[in-house]
This record gives structure tokens, C-alpha cells and sequence, in this order.
């Protein structure tokens, strides 16, 4: 189940104000929830908006918060054509503060399932990722997962940021790898492309000195998880 912290439109706003204290209403459902709204949840008595989030937790499946858009910034091309006609932009807004209060509000009653945050703006990296860490509890290897770069960052540039930021920060040997949120087919071709910067990466690092060159079979098994083997067991397929 992917559940998009920056876009929960489909689920009606009076729905989402009603889950809101007094001083966060008032924000349409079409400027997407952030964040620092989902924080703000009662989380003990789940309602109607947040049930699909605690459900996550009991069925034992994973979610995905993809943070960060700035949607249909451009009015003259919205009116015209409608929402995602490519008005998009990364946003700039803080994460921290919210985004740990909203795990831990899940966390404290026991209702934080596997989860992965996928930032949009490169310099929520190390943010991110040290949000994600914090709740890592032991109970599921890699349970709480750093994404892959995502949107405007599944390019060279942003791979290598985001492949380096976990493996300075976090448990590369622990990450699930790519991932595919378009309906195109062709989209499918960006595993290969991250699978040749993966290698890449971790080639460099050993011909620098970085990673031990006679831990080769460890190195090709670790390719091989992230490529395959950890999302294969961190997803149950």
C-alpha cells in the first residue's frame, strides 16, 4: 500500500479537517496534506482518514510516504488542462519536527508498519533518513526505510545523493532499491539505470580504498539483494 504524504486528496477534506484540531483546519484537500498536518492527527481513536495507515500495521504490509510535491503551481496551464500537467515543483517546507512526530505517533500505540519515506528535495536527505532511523526497532530487518531517489531526483545525480547519504548515515546493505510509480512501461528501464550507478558506487569505493577489495562475494551478494533479494523478502512477493 503507497500512501502519499503530500497528496491524500482522494480522500475527502471534510474528512481530513475532521481528524484536525481546531487551529490546523481550514486548508483545502487540493493544497495537499504535508506533513505537519498528518502529525497533528489523534492517532489512539483512529478515524475514517487515518485507518488505512493503522490497517498497514495489522495486516503486516508495508507503506510508502512519498514527501515533498508542490503541485499545479502554474494556474493558467491548470485551468486549462486540468490537474498534473506538469506544473510540479519540490517543495521547500521543514519535515523534521512533523515527520518525527507522525511516526511516533504511530509507534507509540504500536501501529507503525513497515515503512519507506521517499524525499523530493535532495536536501532532505540526511533529514529524511535520520526520521526514518529513528524507529527502527529490531523486529524486521530494515523495517523503516531511507526510498530511492524520487520525481525529479531518479536521475544520475540524485541516485548517487541518495545512495550516498544512506550508505554515510544508514544500513546500505539493508535497502530495497528502485522503484516504479508510473504506469508506463518504459519507465521500467530506470532499475537497470540504478542498478549500473549502484554498481558504480560501490565499484568506486573500492578501487578508492573505501570498501575492502577482498570482501568481493560480500559486495556482489549485497548488488544482489538490493537489486532483488531485499525487496523480495521486505515486501513478502
Amino acid at each position: 500500500v503507497s500512501v502519499a504524504a503530500g497528496d491524500l486528496s482522494a480522500i475527502p477534506g471534510t474528512v481530513l479537517d475532521s481528524l484536525l484540531p481546531k487551529d490546523a483546519k481550514g486548508t483545502s484537500s487540493s493544497s495537499r496534506w504535508t506533513f505537519a498536518r498528518a502529525a497533528s492527527v489523534k492517532w489512539a481513536k483512529p478515524k475514517v482518514g487515518v485507518r488505512p495507515v493503522v490497517m498497514d500495521a495489522e495486516s503486516g504490509w508495508a507503506q510508502q510516504f512519498h514527501v515533498g510535491p508542490l503541485r499545479n503551481n502554474a494556474s493558467r496551464l491548470f485551468n486549462t488542462f486540468g490537474p498534473d500537467a506538469g506544473c510540479d515543483s519540490m517543495s521547500d517546507l521543514p519535515i523534521a519536527r512533523a515527520g518525527n512526530r507522525f511516526l511516533d505517533n504511530l509507534d507509540k500505540e504500536g501501529k507503525l508498519a513497515k515503512t519507506i519515506l521517499y524525499c523530493l528535495n535532495p536536501k532532505d536527505n540526511e533529514t529524511m533518513l535520520s526520521i526514518a532511523y529513528n524507529f527502527n526497532d529490531g523486529s524486521i530487518p530494515g523495517k523503516m526505510q531511507f526510498g530511492a531517489a524520487w520525481w525529479f531526483l531518479d536521475q544520475e545525480d540524485g541516485m548517487r545523493k541518495q545512495l550516498n547519504a544512506l550508505s554515510s548515515h544508514g544500513l546500505l546493505s539493508r535497502f530495497v532499491g528502485m522503484l516504479t510509480d508510473s504506469r508506463s512501461f518504459i519507465s521500467y528501464t530506470r532499475h537497470e539505470y540504478f542498478r549500473r550507478i549502484l554498481c558504480d558506487v560501490i565499484g568506486t569505493d573500492v578501487e578508492n580504498g573505501k570498501l575492502p577489495a577482498d570482501q568481493m562475494d560480500f559486495l556482489v551478494k549485497m548488488v544482489g539483494d538490493i537489486s532483488y533479494n531485499n525487496a523480495r523478502e521486505y515486501f513478502k512477493f
